[in-house]
């Protein structure tokens, strides 16, 4: 355990901070007593990502349906009429 007097946590508290970052715990001291403690707080486990399955969703939405080139500029075409009019 790491120990700083108070004049130490006023004047270089970023070097305690990084201890505590590390896991340190720093013990705090006021004229050679002990009067508190500075500690870490425990981290909780990560959760995972989970990705999504973006394959799967597609094929849920579309089912398999495969849009031929005349589709794809139809689309288009309707696209830019909705933006300009």
């Amino acid at each position: 355990m790491k120990t700083a007097s108070v004049r130490e946590v006023r004047n270089n508290f970023a070097s305690l901070e990084a201890w505590v970052e590390e896991g340190q715990k720093v013990e705090i001291r006021k004229r050679g007593k002990p009067i508190a403690w500075l500690v870490p707080i425990p981290h909780k486990a990560k959760k995972e990502f989970v990705t999504p399955d973006f394959a799967a969703r597609r094929k849920a939405l579309w089912k398999g349906r495969v849009f031929s080139d005349a589709d794809v500029a139809a689309m288009r075409v309707a696209e830019l009429e909705g933006e300009q009019g």
